[in-house]
């Protein structure tokens, strides 16, 4: 796929993946066109060599593999990402109503998003919606997506608060609450009797959700020549977009190749879909023993396994380049960052990012390399968790992004072109 192309259907996927339960639902559904075979958690797992399969997790994880066509050489080549993105979840019971009816949506901070951002904007929602169904311990699901201009999070009037620009402590219970509309007299719920319509349900049948709020704009490329990305969720969909389609365009003779992307990494990876549960280890180990290998052989296999941990990277600020390392910077559009962390915050270490340079360096693209300033604390990534379950040598990669966890986050065309090569050569070895 050449840069244009890739490009084009990154911002089509991120458009279209307005939350984890969007993003998983996509990706399979591409898998399933690239005639991949859907497994399922709770049945067995029949697997043969020189095949492709996938599994989905609660909603909003996907785990795919290739299997070898030999016995030869047997390892696992992973790369991981994350579907989730900082923003707001609305609440079980959500509907306020204040001075002049308005509809307020009761919410909370999901992750750590720069909440100024989401002031003023058209807002939609979107999510999975549970329904009663003829077993309780298998309710139905159905996505749902408003797919219109819904909400907004009005800021206060700078003649209310002349220090509104000095600098804002914002309130979560108070400040960030979005208005739907306006209230009727005498009438309440009107947040599941609008979804009851647009899944053509009853109200009564609907037990539940999980929404969340998106923002509207879609993305966009800017610049004088079109040589960044402008899009929610860069942070972490493009990592996944890359990882993706590098993997269905490429194919090991020994290895099983695994796509890896988990929820919740933006809340600490603590679910059963996330990167702190046994998912990818279950995954791996199931997958060797339905393809005939013994216990001995599948630990001997994860001796020669490698794996690449896919999360965003920051960019030195042109206007505040002093909060970047003096050295250690990485710039957009020159390439994936290896990142590097003292703390081990970053799985990066000399030997897995030698591999790593290796093969960026087979492929004929660019690197860069981040570690923080000394004086600065960083964030973490699926790698270190991911590599307390499984003893498989790891790295932690990224494309440099500015305004990470922005409701708009900024990247670079060719950082996303590169690292789409370097992860097609890692999944072709």
């Amino acid at each position: 796929m050449n840069e244009n192309l890739l490009i084009k259907d990154l911002m089509d996927f991120i458009d279209r993946s307005k939350n984890a339960y969007f993003a998983t639902e996509n990706l399979k559904n591409s898998l399933l066109d690239n005639g991949f075979i859907e497994l399922k958690k709770d049945e067995s797992w029949d697997l043969m060599f020189d095949e492709k399969y996938f599994y989905t997790n609660n909603d909003s994880s996907i785990l795919a593999f290739t299997t070898p066509k030999n016995k030869v050489n047997f390892r696992f080549q992973i790369v991981g990402s994350h579907s989730d993105s900082p923003g707001f979840r609305i609440k079980p019971i959500h509907e306020k109503k204040i001075k002049g009816d308005y509809i307020r949506i009761d919410t909370e901070v999901y992750g750590g998003p720069i909440v100024s951002t989401w002031f003023d904007r058209p807002l939609s929602a979107s999510g999975r919606v549970v329904l009663k169904s003829d077993n309780p311990l298998k309710p139905k699901v159905k996505l749902i997506d408003y797919d219109k201009d819904l909400m907004i999070i009005p800021n206060q009037c700078i003649h209310m608060n002349r220090e509104l620009n000095n600098g804002y402590k914002y309130n979560y219970s108070i400040d960030t609450l979005p208005i739907m509309g306006m209230s009727e007299k005498d009438s309440e719920n009107y947040l599941l009797k609008n979804i009851s319509e647009i899944l053509e349900v009853s109200a009564d049948d609907i037990l539940d959700f999980d929404l969340y709020l998106y923002p509207r704009e879609k993305s966009t490329l800017l610049g004088l020549n079109d040589e960044f990305i402008s899009a929610p969720r860069l942070d972490n969909l493009a990592m996944a977009h890359a990882s993706y389609r590098s993997f269905v365009e490429s194919f090991s003779q020994e290895a099983v190749n695994v796509f890896f992307v988990s929820d919740n990494e933006e809340v600490g990876s603590m679910s059963i879909q996330g990167a702190d549960s046994t998912m990818l280890s279950d995954s791996i180990l199931r997958i060797s023993k339905a393809l005939g290998f013994t216990d001995d052989e599948y630990f001997e296999a994860l001796g020669r396994s490698f794996m690449i941990s896919a999360d965003q990277a920051h960019a030195v600020h042109p206007n505040l380049t002093f909060n970047s390392d003096d050295l250690n910077y990485p710039i957009i559009n020159h390439g994936p960052v290896i990142k590097y962390a003292a703390n081990k915050a970053y799985t990066s270490d000399g030997l897995s990012a030698s591999i790593f340079r290796q093969i960026a360096e087979k492929a004929g693209m660019p690197i860069q390399v981040f570690t923080n300033r000394s004086d600065k604390r960083g964030g973490s990534t699926i790698g270190p968790i991911s590599q307390s379950h499984i003893n498989i040598l790891s790295l932690d990669i990224g494309n440099p992004i500015l305004a990470m966890h922005s409701i708009r986050e900024l990247g670079g065309v060719k950082d996303h072109y590169y690292l789409y090569e370097i992860l097609k050569e890692f999944y072709n070895l």
